[in-house]
């Protein structure tokens, strides 16, 4: 029974210390997973003058090309109409200066030169056709202007840098009418000519609707890609005197409605000072994760010997009887010596 114990509270002892070893290693652990930076737009500086230049291509086209004779003595032939009508495409260079009232409303005043483009309409008309047949009017131009706006502007809100906005714009286009020419062409063979002698400048309304996309190079440069539709009024040309021959109608003509629309590519430059760094807020950098430090292995514990498994003891074997002794029997007690008598 001693060994069975002993081996019982030998296994219980060596349980409890795995166990309390176990409980004293750190627990291990999970690896932190770095999470992918979002950028944040930094709030822009509220307010704030600036310039601006653009540059860019209208591509451009008018409704009607109507006449007005100042010799009301001349006829001009009922049969008359335009088969053809065209107007080239035209650079354009502006420049502005405007004001930032906040992140979404801001206003500038602009001004652009629109390149010269060359315009052509061709006429014809069969009576009063010399030879019979038909005749043909062809009439060439260069159109170039000056326009002036003052323009409102909403941005859209911001998004990885791109800003969408809408503008609207009202102004005057000064618009000239250079080099004015007609051609007369007869079925007999003969021609006719005219030209005026000076150009005709003169300011018509005008007016723009703006759809764009701005993308924040930093906090005070700004590019814009734009598409702007463009009313620049109805030009007219100056008087044309008609050359070698009496009968002539001393017309001016009228490019009626002229519009475009035009690409431009801008550069905005903000005059304040830059007050952040940049648009995108710098996201903190992840320190790295300590690695876990290996743990000790553990000892082997010592195997426990197996006790010798007990071996039964020999029943008690009674002693043998005990045999009573004999009893002990005192010698018997001499009496006293007799007296001796002195002599």
């Amino acid at each position: 029974m001693v060994g069975v114990r002993t081996l019982l509270a030998a296994g219980a002892a060596a349980l409890i210390s795995s166990a309390a070893s176990a409980a004293d290693m750190p627990m291990p652990q999970a690896p932190q997973i770095p999470m992918q930076p979002i950028p944040l737009i930094v709030q822009q500086p509220l307010g704030g003058w600036y310039l601006r230049g653009d540059i860019g291509v209208g591509v451009q086209s008018f409704s009607e090309f109507d006449f007005t004779q100042t010799n009301l003595a001349f006829v001009w032939p009922s049969s008359w109409t335009i088969v053809q009508k065209d107007i080239q495409d035209t650079t354009i260079f502006g420049l502005g200066v405007g004001y930032e009232f906040n992140s979404w409303l801001r206003f500038d005043f602009t001004g652009e030169y629109r390149t010269k483009a060359g315009v052509k309409a061709t006429g014809s008309y069969t009576n009063f056709c010399a030879g019979g047949g038909t005749c043909f009017d062809i009439n060439t131009a260069n159109y170039s202007a000056a326009v002036f706006l003052a323009n409102i502007y909403l941005d859209l809100g911001t998004w990885w840098c791109l800003t969408p906005f809408v503008g609207f714009g009202v102004g005057g286009a000064y618009n000239t009418i250079s080099g004015m020419q007609d051609n007369g062409v007869n079925s007999d063979g003969t021609n006719g000519f005219g030209f005026a002698a000076s150009d005709n400048s003169s300011f018509n309304l005008a007016w723009d609707v703006t759809l764009g996309l701005s993308y924040a190079v930093n906090n005070n440069l700004k590019i814009d890609f734009s598409w702007r539709y463009l009313s620049l009024g109805s030009p007219q040309s100056a008087i044309v005197q008609c050359q070698n021959t009496t009968s002539c109608p001393a017309a001016f003509y009228t490019f009626k409605d002229m519009t475009s629309q035009d690409f431009r590519i801008g550069l905005r430059w903000m005059l304040q000072a830059d007050s952040a760094p940049a648009v995108f807020a710098p996201q903190p950098i992840l320190a790295p994760q300590p690695m876990l430090a290996p743990q000790p292995m553990l000892a082997p514990q010592t195997v426990y010997a197996p006790q010798p498994v007990y071996s039964p003891q020999p029943l008690y074997t009674p002693s043998p009887q005990f045999v009573p002794q004999p009893q002990y029997v005192p010698a018997p007690t001499p009496g006293p010596a007799p007296l001796q008598s002195r002599g």
